[in-house]
């Protein structure tokens, strides 16, 4: 089956399989080395940059729809993926921008379910992608590429705002869950902790008083072992005290950085 079957097979038959009106868009964050970056695929029926979105199977648990939407287009497996918003406005997507669409890939189609008002469920996540080895497009998407979060391209429909908004709530949760499990070496010293949240927050923060309130927040193990190798005076490394981070990722950590 050539590509323009393929797809107009999937929008002609998905009113069968799929729950109607809604989908799911998935903001995947990724950092390293002090940089932070959202995952997009090229589309090929707007020509623009978009999520990883898709559809709900009828019968299906919408956190479950979630993973295999980001598995079909992306091939990232096993992220932990979050709900953290719904996007309604009514003009997000139209019967005009979608037959718009659908003509860019050869399909002219008078009425569709596509046609239909959309609202979207936003999934997010934070991973660190020197760590994703392999990513992958799908019949809808010509590429699959990590962007820096301060220069993105231009989007499809209001997948600006989906992102912008996955954003301030990822930074918000910075006051009440921990970050840097996964994202971090094994030992890592409080400033490469610290120009994480950093970097994540978009704003510089007092040494001392982050210190101070990590530590009391009893989620890091100090080491004796001092980083070798810098001018001033060796900060020491620490690790994650693991029991004591999920517990923070449970009831929150209370402070406002």
């Amino acid at each position: 089956m050539d590509l323009r079957n393929r797809i107009s097979s999937h929008y002609q038959n998905g009113q069968e399989i799929y729950l109607r009106n809604i989908s799911i868009d998935c903001v995947i964050f990724g950092f390293h080395e002090n940089e932070l970056k959202v995952l997009l695929l090229h589309t090929l029926y707007s020509n623009l940059w978009a999520l990883p979105g898709g559809f709900i199977l009828k019968e299906e648990h919408m956190d479950d729809a979630a993973d295999r939407i980001l598995l079909d287009r992306t091939g990232l497996d096993n992220i932990y993926l979050q709900q953290f918003h719904v996007f309604s406005k009514p003009e997000r997507s139209t019967k005009e921008i979608n037959q718009k669409f659908l003509k860019n890939l050869g399909l002219e189609l008078e009425e569709s379910w596509m046609f239909e008002r959309f609202v979207t469920v936003g999934y997010n996540a934070l991973v660190d992608f020197n760590k994703v080895k392999k990513l992958e497009s799908d019949i809808f998407s010509s590429k699959c590429e990590w962007f820096n979060i301060d220069s993105l391209p231009d989007m499809h429909l209001d997948h600006q705002e989906i992102i912008n908004t996955a954003l301030e709530k990822m930074q918000l949760d910075l006051n009440y869950h921990p970050i840097g499990y996964n994202l971090l070496p094994e030992k890592f010293t409080m400033p490469e902790l610290q120009k994480l949240y950093e970097t994540v927050l978009n704003k510089k923060l007092d040494r001392r008083n982050f210190q101070r309130k990590i530590i009391g927040a009893k989620i890091l193990k100090r080491l004796e072992e001092t980083k070798k190798g810098v001018a001033h005076k060796a900060p020491h490394y620490y690790k994650f005290d693991l029991k004591n981070y999920q517990t923070a990722l449970k009831v929150g950590l209370g402070f406002d950085l």
